[in-house]
């Protein structure tokens, strides 16, 4: 049986970019082993099926400061493959994208299946072999410095390079660690939260933007700005994705019990108090619910926060004490959330964990534990914030192994 020349295990966006881009620099025998019988199913469903696929972060210092977890890692990586190196490379394939207001970039057609269609599309053309429902069981490593790979069904393949393209599924860690490489343990990352404010679902479906919120647990504090969406279960929206994501190891290990502290108002606490007492003064005639002290706050969600004061909403201005004053200005500060647990619907599409980075070369992304062995997208502990930023990481480590494996191939061939 002849070798091949590289086996993708892994039929996902580091997959498929790691195969296109070594065909395209010449090696020849490459096949993408997929266990599923979908290929790029996250590219598919991810960003509401429009495929959020990087972000306008074009300096890759900037970009790698998007990252928890490998952002130092990446920073070399970046410099040889970052965010407009992507956008250029699709373009150039046929995939027109767009930039949003907030950076992220898009397929022009609103399409994930556009992106998906593109990278099959190039890897066909270059002779890319697919094979769907192919469960990868083992890896073995020849005296000859082969490797043979085998399925459930026993049926086996050799190659003379792999690369391990698994995302966050257990059977990439498994066989990882059958060839030498360590662990960091896989948790959760880019995920809701729920709170047992039964009343807060009142506001479901309110939207604040530009709020600055924090969680609160062991001990530890982390904070974060952006867009808030409320949910019938708690907290939803890019701020607390990002959250998610920044404190996902740490809300991990405390079983998403932590405190959640929202900062409703930009103004710090003399200028607030200033404020509304400058409202009780010169709009003494108004009650509370027609006239509200931040005018970016939704009515329903002023009126909960309101009641949350055991403040009556009927109440004039005039008629606010100053115990009840104090009160506002401590919630509109700091108002105060018992988080419960994740969000309910497993709806958490990145993983915290995976190969250790420490024993990658991240120029390359081969093994250094492993010669021949590669690895590409989220089966490494590298995650990044909501934006397009784990998408980026599996372009870049997808394109930097694809690249060394031409080289490799190249080196033999032309001996």
């Amino acid at each position: 049986m002849d070798p091949f020349d590289l086996v993708v295990v892994g039929g996902g966006a580091a997959g498929f970019m790691t195969a296109v881009t070594a065909a395209e620099n010449g090696v020849k025998k490459i096949i993408i082993l997929e266990s599923s019988t979908k290929l790029m199913e996250k590219v598919r469903i991810s960003g509401g099926g429009r495929c959020n696929l990087t972000n306008a972060s074009w300096i890759p210092n900037e970009l790698a400061e998007n990252y928890p977890r490998g952002g130092v890692k990446l920073l070399e990586s970046f410099n040889r493959f970052a965010a407009g190196d992507v956008f250029d490379w699709f373009e150039k394939r046929g995939l027109k994208l767009k930039i949003e207001a907030d950076n992220r970039v898009f397929p022009a057609s609103d399409s994930s299946l556009d992106v998906i269609n593109c990278l099959k599309k190039n890897a066909i053309t270059k002779g890319v072999k697919i094979s769907t429902k192919f469960f990868v069981k083992e890896i073995l490593k020849t005296p000859e410095n082969l490797f043979t790979i085998l399925d459930s069904e026993k049926n086996l393949i050799i190659t003379k390079n792999i690369i391990l393209s698994t995302g966050g599924h257990p059977s990439g860690y498994r066989l990882a660690k059958s060839l030498g490489h360590s662990i960091v343990r896989p948790v959760p990352s880019l995920f809701t939260l729920t709170t047992k404010e039964t009343k807060l679902n009142e506001c479901s479906g309110v939207s604040i933007k530009n709020i600055d919120i924090e969680i609160q647990l062991n001990n530890k504090s982390f904070k974060n700005r952006g867009d808030l969406l409320i949910t019938h279960w708690g907290f939803s929206g890019p701020v607390i994705l990002k959250l998610s994501s920044i404190a996902a190891r740490e809300l991990f290990d405390q079983k998403y019990k932590c405190t959640l502290i929202v900062k409703w108002s930009d103004l710090e606490y003399k200028d607030l108090k200033e404020k509304i007492n400058n409202f009780k003064l010169n709009n003494g005639k108004l009650n509370l619910t027609n006239l509200r002290p931040l005018t970016l706050l939704p009515k329903r969600l002023w009126l909960f926060l309101l009641n949350k004061m055991e403040i009556d909403k009927d109440k004039k201005w005039s008629d606010l004490l100053a115990n009840e004053r104090e009160k506002m200005i401590n919630i509109l500060l700091k108002d105060k959330y018992t988080i419960s647990s994740k969000g309910p619907f497993k709806e958490e599409f990145v993983t915290s964990g995976g190969v250790s980075i420490n024993e990658v070369n991240f120029k390359s992304m081969e093994s250094l534990k492993c010669p021949g062995l590669f690895f590409s997208g989220e089966v490494l502990d590298v995650d990044g914030i909501t934006g397009g930023f784990n998408f980026q990481h599996c372009w870049t480590s997808g394109w930097l192994a694809g690249k060394a494996v031409s080289k490799l191939f190249n080196k033999v061939t032309n001996q």
